[in-house]
């Protein structure tokens, strides 16, 4: 990150750096959207190695941050919201080295256009987005130099990404936006054009591997795996586009190396969704209760437990059946409304 405004004195620098220590700060001078810092104020360059965090909210994954921090190589770590979350600077400062760490908060389309806040995240060697809703993060950043920034980071500088609830949502190609509320599973598996579901189609951020994926959060705690395949469905339906899903639980994050092969973190499940062109859904439209059957093997699913250091494998590069490890295969389907799974 570049140094603190040319104009403050060398007094004035380490006055600040001194107080920028409390994530609660309402400014750091010279640096939009800024409501906490920690650590150097001096920019630095680190080698890193790309890698997506998707966290599914609830809570921390101490893992997941620090399979990322290693992969920033120790550099400047940004934090990215628009609801004036400042918690995350003490968490990621304490759980490895890194040069600095410091929330932006983004709330306006003109501070996501602003290019001092656009070059702060270009300079991160680590990005995390917070959690709060994701239809703040289109409205806001979408089609903006922010919004161009993440993807330089994702995709030309490779620097790791990661996103819990919300901002786990838009880091998948697919995403779902959330406005107008939450979609719940059992109304939107008896009506797939409920009017809270709102998809869209890689108009937001391109992280590797994700472009057809969608993903969804807080899975098993929230009951979402319905709404999620409801969500699938409509993909096929109204964009002739056999999705992939992935779904992490609260407290669970899947990482994607720069290979494309992902692992679990964390304390509960995490899903792998694969869709058939030969299975589109027999009946998916408005007022009518959504039918993806197929002889009960509609969508076949993967299952991985997580663990602090990483459990499982998956090859999200291309979702290869026969390269994933250390989970559990089941069928998932869809019968008059009703989501039904079985082992396989």
């Amino acid at each position: 990150m570049k140094i603190l405004t040319a104009i403050l004195t060398a007094t004035a620098i380490c006055s600040t750096a001194c107080t920028m220590r409390d994530p609660q700060l309402p400014t750091v001078p010279g640096r939009p959207a800024s409501i906490g810092y920690i650590g150097d104020t001096a920019d630095v360059t680190t080698p890193v190695k790309g890698g997506v965090a998707l966290i599914g909210g609830g809570g921390n994954v101490n893992g997941a941050f620090q399979w990322m921090i290693d992969r920033s190589g120790g550099g400047d770590v940004v934090v990215l919201t628009a609801s004036g979350n400042g918690g995350y600077n003490h968490d990621i400062d304490s759980l490895g080295k890194v040069n600095s760490v410091e929330t932006l908060n983004i709330t306006t389309r003109e501070l996501a256009n602003n290019d001092t806040v656009a070059n702060i995240i270009r300079n991160a060697e680590m990005l995390f987005i917070a959690g709060g809703d994701q239809s703040r993060y289109m409205n806001q950043w979408r089609g903006t130099k922010v919004n161009a920034a993440i993807n330089y980071l994702l995709q030309e500088k490779k620097a790791p990404v990661g996103g819990t609830s919300a901002g786990c949502a838009i880091l998948s190609g697919l995403y779902y936006s959330g406005e107008g509320g939450s979609a719940v599973s059992d109304s939107v598996l008896a009506n797939p054009y409920d009017p809270l579901v709102t998809l869209y189609n890689n108009d937001f951020l391109h992280a590797p591997f994700l472009s057809q994926v969608i993903s969804d959060q807080h899975y098993v705690k929230r009951g979402r795996a319905g709404r999620h395949v409801t969500f699938m469905s409509r993909i096929v339906k109204d964009h002739g586009i056999f999705p992939r899903g992935i779904a992490p639980d609260e407290k669970t994050a899947v990482c994607i190396d720069e290979t494309g092969m992902a692992k679990v973190f964390g304390v509960s499940k995490a899903y792998f969704i694969l869709s058939d062109s030969l299975k589109k859904p027999e009946l998916c439209e408005p007022g009518q209760s959504l039918e993806w059957n197929h002889n009960g093997e509609a969508l076949k699913v993967y299952e991985i437990q997580a663990s602090d250091t990483g459990n499982g494998s998956f090859q999200v590069a291309d979702f290869d059946p026969a390269k994933a490890n250390g989970g559990t295969w089941y069928w998932w389907w869809v019968e008059k409304g009703q989501l039904k799974k079985k082992a396989i």
